[in-house]
């Protein structure tokens, strides 16, 4: 599994700059398949590659290694990675790489001149672009979250080589979510620890990088005492050693920082745990170890910062001495800034000067910000220690621009942070306001039905019994015919009030529609139900109605159902209807309940004559009970069989009306052809394009959906088949083929940025699949233009809503229409999103009818599901 040695050597030699070593030991990998060796290679490359039992993975290993070869490349040429010169001059213009991956391919406006110098470094910027985005793909596809956290911390390092800082932090952030505390220790998990812990200190983010290097040591530690590192892992002692010197030097950098700000107390014990560690790396290496001079510099630094100048002095020159010879440029400017230190703290002020000159060289060549930063303050306190304005100035001017820097980078993520947060509160603000829009009714200010509904399906699925009450006014419409529509809707309200009143504060009246209301009663007992409900019938019968001007009687019939084992909302609440219905026949002004006891009744009971009108709800007795074949456990279902219910005799009135007989079947519909897919994901180039081919030739009336693709395929696909090939770069999709006449719309909601590629998939696929879309990007941030303008909800016959760190857009918007809601989670969002988990939890858990779930980031899935509703609902 990769990384292995290659990989290890390869990245050695990216980080001392030795990147003609490295383009020589990736010559190695053959970019045309999946990290495998060619024919050429040598001894210990070709025996790893050949092993590699995932070859995507190791193809995007590679991948990713050949990105951060070209970006380095790039650095060294004077440019970043999105175009802005470094050190050009002000006559030289910038390239613009943001093209597009093809058009650079292919010789854009910045490349084209073959006399330009820059042509070279838009090809590797597009190149290192587009295998990023391929080795980004193949992690995703990944089930191994170790492989892609790995992936990921490995490509936070290439954005902050590119001064995407932003992008960095949000690979982190991606990486750091994945690597859960239960992942068994290996050297993969070491490595990714300590990789993340680098990338989290250079975005000065120390605390954090501490956490995760400590991490690191205890799983290397574990590692070791486990027994569980493979023959390639190398020696276990040389593993746990390196954990230890990086833990040290992040130590020893975080004291000195404290001593800069004039807290020498609090970075006493810094020192001190940097010299732990280091002495324990010094034990535990062989004296041939490479780890050894990398172990002494963190001494060193830890006896300067603990002011014993003199001791370390002689272990640094040596390791000054090694580092030359190795050609270690990271380990050489460690070395040389801690000797300068102790030479300017001992009074030497030329040997300091010479020795933190060489280091700003080397901070500065090869990209060491901290380094850099550091070299710079101690020359510049050097030369201020020894009067020279002169000379400090420079390194003080130099110092503060970029102090400058850093202060714009922390402003920038102070304001995207801001942002995310105000955005964040509108949304939760917006989606509690179309809560109480979707779950309250206007007139009576009572929870609606669709609430009801809810609310009694989470009592149900609780495993509760509650009991259900169906409160209806007796002849209402005579009420409303006698004091008009205001009068009516007064009635209305005062009969909620009465319900309230006459309720337990765990009791729920809701407004279920018209003159009806539903009262939810939890762990409550159908006869405990029945002596509330009559002394609100009678609070009801006893009002001064005279005082809102009507002089007809206002009276409410009640009826009552306790649910049992097995029932469910439909079940439950017909029942207490049908006993609604009977005491309506009865006379109305009467509560009539339907007790858990007599749920199931026998059907040749013996019948009682019908009541005559009683003043007082009449009592309704059944004969001997008999439980039902097809219903072992109890509950309402027998009460909507056919026949209707009735008191056990075939004389007695029914208490709900018969089923309506069964609707002749609907004739046989040709199922539509929909495209044949072809997943690019761990598939080479040629692989898709074979597959294009026979999709093609065995079916020719439709398209070949390509989804998934990496740019490479997606160019090769648009030059084989020219004009017959649709691309969406966006979505990294492609179709082969002609695309069907649309019939029906698609609407595809997109919540923020990060989730802009699922939902293009989604919109992509739709469209391939036969309908029109319209895609709305970044709703999270607007909702307020979907509750003012309303075209889109209303004038689509299906709905994707595509969301992560948002994921209750999905319910929101399923509150605001009644158009069928495919939500789509994606694995973007918080640390504790667990990679996408966090969001499908949240749309699976959501209240609001209409809408169904697909799987994490399956765009693909939800694009074909919301096509078929809509060519349906157009025939």
């Amino acid at each position: 599994m990769p990384p292995g040695a290659l990989h290890h050597r390869v990245t050695a030699a990216l980080a001392n700059w030795q990147l003609d070593d490295a383009e020589r030991l990736l010559s190695v990998v053959d970019p045309s398949s999946p990290y495998e060796a060619g024919p050429a290679e040598a001894g210990a490359a070709s025996a790893e590659t050949a092993r590699d039992p995932e070859p995507s993975l190791g193809r995007a290993w590679a991948d990713t290694l050949r990105a951060e070869l070209l970006v380095r490349r790039l650095r060294v040429a004077g440019f970043t990675l999105v175009g802005e010169p470094l050190d050009a001059p002000e006559a030289t213009e910038s390239l613009d790489l943001h093209a597009g991956v093809a058009d650079l391919l292919d010789g854009g406006d910045g490349a084209r001149d073959d006399g330009d110098p820059r042509s070279e470094s838009a090809s590797h910027a597009a190149l290192a672009i587009a295998l990023v985005r391929s080795a980004k793909a193949a992690f995703d596809a990944a089930d191994d979250d170790l492989q892609r956290a790995a992936g990921l911390a490995r490509h936070a390092r290439i954005e902050l080589l590119s001064r995407r800082i932003d992008a960095a932090m949000d690979e982190a952030v991606e990486a750091a979510s994945l690597l859960d505390p239960a992942l068994p220790p290996d050297a993969l998990l070491v490595d990714t620890l300590g990789t993340l812990a680098g990338v989290l200190a250079d975005l000065e983010l120390m605390p954090l990088a501490l956490d995760y290097q400590r991490r690191a040591l205890e799983a290397a530690t574990a590692a070791a005492e486990q027994g569980t590192l493979g023959p390639d892992d190398g020696d276990p002692d040389v593993l746990v050693a390196g954990a230890a010197t990086c833990l040290g030097a992040l130590c020893a950098e975080l004291g000195e920082a404290l001593l800069d700000d004039g807290e020498p107390e609090a970075a006493v014990p810094h020192f001190a745990e940097s010299r732990r560690l280091a002495e324990q790396a010094l034990a535990q290496l062989p004296p041939d170890a490479d780890g050894i001079v990398a172990a002494q510099v963190v001494h060193g630094a830890a006896l300067v910062g603990l002011g014993e100048h003199a001791a370390a002095t002689g272990p640094l020159r040596a390791a000054v001495r090694i580092a030359s010879a190795t050609g270690d440029r990271a380990l050489l400017a460690s070395a040389l800034l801690a000797l300068g230190r102790a030479l300017r703290r001992q009074g030497d002020g030329r040997g300091a000067d010479e020795q933190l000159a060489k280091a700003l060289s080397l901070a500065t060549e090869h990209g060491l910000p901290r380094l850099r930063r550091s070299a710079l303050r101690e020359l510049c306190t050097l030369h201020a220690e020894l009067d020279d304005a002169g000379r400090a100035l420079p390194y003080l001017q130099a110092y503060l621009a970029d102090e400058l820097d850093r202060v714009d980078e922390r402003r920038t993520r102070w304001v995207e942070l801001f942002g995310r947060r105000k955005s964040l509160l509108e949304n939760e603000r917006a989606a509690g306001q179309l809560r109480r829009q979707a779950y309250e009714d206007p007139l009576t200010h009572l929870p609606n039905r669709r609430y009801a509904e809810a609310r009694l399906d989470g009592l149900l699925s609780a495993g509760t019994t509650p009991a259900l009450a169906v409160v209806d006014v007796d002849r209402f419409k005579s009420i409303n015919d006698a004091v008009g529509h205001p009068g009516g809707d007064a009635v209305l309200r005062a009969v909620a009030d009465l319900l309230l009143a006459g309720c337990r504060d765990t009791d729920e009246v809701c407004r279920w529609a018209g003159d009806e209301f539903v009262v939810l009663l939890p762990d409550t007992t159908a006869e405990q139900a029945e002596r509330a409900l009559e002394r609100i019938r009678r609070a009801v019968a006893a009002h001064d109605w005279a005082a809102l001007g009507v002089t007809v009687p206002v009276t409410i019939s009640v009826g009552i159902a306790s649910a049992t084992r097995g029932d469910d909302r439909r079940t439950l609440f017909a029942a207490a209807d049908g006993v609604l219905y009977d005491a309506k026949r009865s006379g109305r002004d009467r509560v009539v309940r339907l007790s858990a006891v007599t749920q199931t009744r026998a059907p040749d009971a013996p019948a009682d004559p019908p009541p005559t009108a009683p003043a007082r709800p009449a009592t309704v007795r059944v004969g001997p009970v008999r439980s039902s074949a097809l219903d072992p456990v109890g509950g309402f279902a027998p009460l909507l069989a056919d026949p209707p219910l009735s008191l056990g005799s075939p004389g007695q009135p029914a208490l709900a009306p018969a089923p309506d007989p069964a609707p002749p079947a609907a004739p046989a519909r040709p199922v539509p052809a929909e495209p044949d897919v072809v997943w690019g994901v761990g598939r080479t180039t040629e692989q898709v394009l074979a597959l294009v081919r026979e999709t093609r030739a065995a079916h020719p009336d439709r398209p070949a959906l390509v989804v998934r693709a990496s740019a490479d395929t997606l160019v090769a696909l648009a030059a084989a088949y020219d004009g017959s090939t649709t691309v969406d770069a966006a979505a990294m999709s492609a179709a082969v083929g002609p695309v069907p006449e649309p019939r029906g719309r698609v609407g595809v909601l997109c919540a923020g940025t990060a989730d802009a590629s699922v939902a293009a998939e989604a919109a992509f696929v739709a469209r391939v699949t036969g309908t029109e879309v319209v895609r709305v990007d970044d709703v999270g941030g607007r909702l307020r233009p979907l509750l003012t303008d309303r075209t889109l909800l209303d004038d689509v016959d299906c709905l994707v809503v595509v969301a992560g760190l948002d994921a209750t857009l999905a319910a929101t918007v399923g509150a605001m229409t009644d158009v069928p809601i495919v939500a789509v989670p994606t694995s973007t969002g918080q640390p504790g999103s667990f990679g996408g988990f966090g969001a499908l939890l949240t749309m699976l858990n959501s209240a609001s009818p209409g809408v169904v779930v697909s799987n994490i980031d399956n765009g693909h899935a939800a694009g074909v599901f919301a096509a078929r509703i809509a060519r349906r609902t157009a025939r």
